[in-house]
Parts: structure tokens; C-alpha cells; sequence
């Protein structure tokens, strides 16, 4: 039966998960060549953000979330390491091998370039005052994309303890990343159960 005339159309759920897009390997292979190419620094897990979430919705917030995360506590670079997760995400193993292929191609290509420069120019102070203005984006673009990631967490109180707790231990006590990796995760993993939990039972 046709709907009735002039009848409004239900209103989209806020809380629904995104309709989310699969992409082709070539698509894979092109943003992560355009990302290993541009990218300096910290700036590559911004563009990843970018690129994964925001322009061709291949992954939710949620998603990138748990993909950072993980970049940061697993072995080797954690750029790579977000790109191997991305394209598994998107594409299952061949969008994780072109993902990881298109960041380190040109990364590798451009760093023999740069070293090459860098050898020629070490000896005028302009080279580093251009190395520190590039790390210095490096880090406000992490930092940014930080920033924005955290207003997408999910508020309780477990969380911002967790939060707090990992990072008086790094960037204040200085202790090692492995010790507080080994006590983070099942502290988060707890705090999890507990929170699902208590919206389980009403509470």
C-alpha cells in the first residue's frame, strides 16, 4: 500500500551505525600512495583518519579508534601498522598487503631522496630550521587528530581514569611503554566488561 500523501518520513536513528562503503584495491593503492607520499611524521595517521573515515567512509570512528589504539601497543611502525589494519578492515588480506604497499613504497622512495638531501645540505642552518618546522606539524597534526578522536569516546568515569592513569605513568613518571601496555589492556578490558554490564542491566 502507497504511503499516504503528505505523510513525513521517519526521521534517521542518530545512534545507528554508518553505512559504511567497500572500496576497490586500486582505491586502497591510491590513497595510501597519496598518503605515503604527503605524509611527514605524525601527519600520516591524520591523513589516514582523513581519508579511511571522514571522505570515503571505509571505517567508523569506533573502528579507527580501535585500529590506533591497537598501532600504538603492537611491535613495528605504527603508520604501517594503522594501514595493515585499515585494509584488512576494508578489504580483508589484499587491501591489507596494497594498504601497507602503498604507505611504505613511496615512504621508501622519498626517505633515499631526503637522506640524499639532507647529506648535501646538513652544513646550511636553513635545513634544520625545515626539519624542525616539519616535525613541528608532525605533531600538531597527532595532536589534532588526537583531539578529535577523544571527543568520539565513549564518557564514563572508567575510561577517563584509564586515560589519566597511562598517561601520568608515560609522559610524567616516565615509565616504560611495555609495563603499563601489560597493565593497561586488561584494566581496560575490566573497565569494558564492567561498563556493558551495568547498560545491560539498567543501570
Amino acid at each position: 500500500m502507497s504511503a499516504t500523501k503528505g505523510q513525513s518520513q521517519p526521521e534517521p536513528d542518530p545512534h545507528a551505525p554508518p553505512q559504511l562503503e567497500t572500496p576497490s584495491l586500486w582505491q586502497l593503492m591510491m590513497a595510501f600512495l597519496k598518503i605515503g607520499v604527503t605524509s611527514f611524521g605524525g601527519a600520516s595517521r591524520p591523513m589516514m583518519h582523513r581519508e579511511s573515515v571522514e571522505a570515503n567512509k571505509w571505517l567508523s570512528d569506533r573502528d579507527f579508534i580501535a585500529g590506533f589504539a591497537l598501532a600504538q601497543v603492537l611491535p613495528g611502525a605504527n603508520p604501517v601498522n594503522l594501514a595493515l589494519y585499515v585494509g584488512l578492515r576494508a578489504r580483508g588480506v589484499p587491501g591489507a598487503a596494497i594498504a601497507v604497499l602503498g604507505m611504505v613504497l613511496p615512504a621508501f622512495c622519498v626517505i633515499l631522496l631526503m637522506g640524499y638531501a639532507y647529506r648535501e645540505l646538513i652544513a646550511y642552518p636553513a635545513t634544520h630550521f625545515v626539519l624542525a618546522g616539519v616535525a613541528g606539524a608532525g605533531v600538531a597534526a597527532t595532536l589534532a587528530t588526537g583531539a578529535k578522536m577523544a571527543t568520539k569516546l565513549d564518557r564514563n568515569w572508567m575510561t577517563a581514569i584509564i586515560a589519566l592513569a597511562v598517561f601520568i605513568a608515560v609522559g610524567v613518571l616516565h615509565i616504560s611503554m611495555t609495563p603499563v601496555v601489560i597493565v593497561a589492556i586488561p584494566a581496560s578490558l575490566a573497565a569494558a566488561w564492567v561498563t556493558d554490564k551495568g547498560a545491560r542491566d539498567g543501570r
